[in-house]
């Protein structure tokens, strides 16, 4: 008995003992496994610090920002506060920062992203755009300076119906000549658009998304997978003045998707986008909706070219002109005849789906596009400011070279000084300096991470095409280099 009760109790120890052992290895391991993290930390292989954003607004928790916040967290960010830390990789200012937080602006270090560039104002300020006298911007006159060439127009024009409007986008309704107050400071009166194409009676007008990513050379895109479409509130005819929602489109508008023309489409079953809804009722017109695309393209490109001196000038004040991209929404009407006009340019247009829960998708999508577009989500390497080894990872030299039989001829490669004057030499490696390099690599990173957004300056390009006349310096230089791209691999090229 006293022999087995001892076997028992050894038997009891060896097990604890083991026990013990066991926990010990675990412990061993765990630690060993701990280790290994650090070393990998202080190594090479070390996982990329957090990225990190902070909002620049009035009200950033209110809401109206939600959609921006949930694009960047999925994305792997986290939000700072911009006072406390200054580290941080992107900022999405609602607000333009370049006057009351110029010093932050002028301290960036390099890699670091805002979604404003500095003179956004000369296309967004309202009374600027309506008397710029482009071509699709209804005639408008700046008051009270233009008060006599607007009655001069209204003399000649006595069918013509205008609105008075200002800044702030206030207030907006149409009068008689004589009701309007000509003396206002900061107003202007812009002809009304008449004839507008209505659906089943209700006036409309077409938001589009834009990104500016460089202003010299000047690259300019359009979200193209979807618009913004938002009804008047009320039937525009029997016509009223008096009445507001007729012809104005408010905060509360009516939604595409309860216009009968249109549910046929929206209807979630079916579950097409505005943009193809609004095409498709086009054509039952009989009209074609390209035609459209083209000239309100082609009126966007044209507002920024009017306006790129200033935006150059206001940019070359920061020490990092490539920390800049810009998102903002062109509002459009169209006529009867498919006439595109344009109404005005949003800064920060309204990201909040809080009214339509609907729009969430939409909003979420233009702003993901944006950010994949200029590399703050969906990178091939982590990091806001990726290493020189990483960034030849992704583009190198080689890959930004167009024209091998003209760069390789003795006209190109003679040594002479005079060689890199020839216009079919000037994209040659050995003609590029290394700011061309980073010019071209930012362009040749955003053709590859265009997404859900198509190029509409430098214009679009197919093989055998030429250089638009009358585009000079930069803006000529990468529409050629987008040519050359094009003729060498097909993929570049916009069109057959």
């Amino acid at each position: 008995m006293f022999l087995r009760s001892k076997l028992t109790g050894l038997v009891v120890l060896a097990l604890f003992l083991g026990l013990l052992l066991t926990a010990h290895n675990i412990w061993q391991l765990a630690a060993l496994q701990r280790q290994h993290y650090e070393d990998l930390g202080r190594g090479r292989d070390a996982p990329a610090p957090a990225l990190t954003y902070a909002l620049y607004a009035k009200h950033p928790d209110s809401g109206y920002l939600k959609h921006v916040w949930d694009v960047l967290g999925r994305a792997g960010y986290s939000r700072v506060d911009m006072e406390a830390d200054a580290s941080w990789d992107i900022m999405w200012a609602h607000d333009y920062p370049f006057k009351k937080i110029r010093d932050k602006m002028l301290a960036m270090r390099p890699g670091q992203r805002i979604n404003k560039f500095p003179g956004s104002g000369y296309i967004t300020n309202k009374v600027n755009l309506a008397t710029s006298g482009l071509k699709n911007v209804p005639p408008a006159f700046s008051l009270p300076g233009e008060a006599a060439k607007l009655r001069e127009y209204a003399a000649g024009h006595p069918e013509k119906m205008f609105v008075q409007k200002s800044n702030n986008h206030r207030g907006i309704q149409i009068e008689r000549l004589e009701s309007l107050d000509l003396a206002a400071e900061g107003s202007f009166v812009q002809e009304f658009i008449h004839n507008p194409l209505l659906v089943d009676g209700y006036k409309f007008d077409i938001g589009l998304y834009v990104t500016l990513t460089s202003v010299d050379p000047l690259r300019i895109y359009v979200h193209h997978s979807d618009v913004l479409l938002r009804f008047c509130s009320e039937p525009y005819h029997p016509f009223d003045s008096i009445n507001r929602d007729k012809y104005v489109v408010g905060d509360d508008y009516l939604p595409s998707w309860q216009v009968p023309s249109f549910a046929k489409y929206m209807d979630p079953k079916v579950g097409f986008s505005f943009k193809d809804s609004l095409n498709a009722h086009i054509r039952t017109l009989g009209k074609d909706p390209e035609r459209m695309w083209q000239e309100i393209h082609e009126t966007i490109a044209e507002v920024y070219l009017s306006q790129e001196e200033h935006f150059v000038k206001a940019v070359s004040h920061y020490p990092h002109k490539d920390a800049f991209f810009e998102m903002v929404r062109f509002d459009f009407v169209i006529d009867e005849d498919l006439k595109v006009y344009l109404m005005e340019a949003n800064m920060s247009p309204n990201l909040s789906s809080a009214h339509f829960p609907a729009n969430a998708r939409l909003y979420e999508q233009v702003v993901h596009s944006v950010l994949r577009l200029v590399g703050v989500v969906g990178r091939s390497v982590a990091g806001a400011a990726p290493s020189a080894e990483e960034l030849l990872m992704e583009v190198q030299d080689k890959d930004l070279l167009t024209s091998p039989a003209t760069c390789s001829s003795t006209d190109c490669t003679s040594g002479s000084s005079l060689a890199c004057g020839l216009p079919q030499c000037e994209l040659c490696r050995q003609c590029l300096s290394a700011a061309d390099l980073v010019a071209l690599r930012r362009a040749w990173l955003e053709r590859k991470n265009q997404f859900a957004t198509t190029r509409i300056f430098p214009p679009p390009v197919a093989r055998g095409g030429e250089v638009p006349a009358g585009l000079e310096g930069s803006n000529r230089r990468m529409t050629a280099w987008y040519m050359g791209k094009c003729l060498m691999d097909s993929s570049w090229c916009d069109a057959p």
